[in-house]
């Protein structure tokens, strides 16, 4: 079982921190190299860089729940649901198709873990 995690290469667990502007502060953000590259293919395919994804999220973010946290793991869970949403069939793995152009209710339903089932998991276990 290991060995199908193990033989990743090893570039994509390494982190890189990147400066991105949010409404003109620089912040510092640290990912691993895989979550730059999901995030560079998410930004990419609604014609944005990730700086300008960054922002987006982030400003959604903080109109929907208030206080950001932790904006780095927010961004790493993103991405996770991105991949997850794209084998559930709620995101196309046509690229070239924007996000913006789907429906996230139809997108959501599709989704396997919700955040209330996930709640309810845990309860359970």
């Amino acid at each position: 079982m290991c060995q199908v995690f193990i033989s990743a290469d090893p570039t994509l667990y390494e982190s890189r921190a990147r400066s991105v502007r949010l409404h003109g502060v620089a912040t510092s953000i640290k990912l691993e190299n895989l979550f730059w590259q999901v995030l560079d293919e998410i930004a990419a395919r609604d014609g944005m860089g990730v700086p300008q994804l960054c922002t987006k999220l982030y400003d959604e973010l903080v109109e929907e729940r208030g206080a950001v946290d932790n904006f780095a793991s927010f961004l790493r869970v993103c991405c996770g649901r991105y991949m997850a949403l794209q084998l559930s069939g709620g995101i196309p793995q046509d690229a070239s198709i924007p996000i913006r152009s789907l429906n996230a209710r139809r997108v959501l339903a599709t989704e396997r873990y919700p955040a209330a089932s996930t709640a309810q998991h845990r309860q359970a276990a």
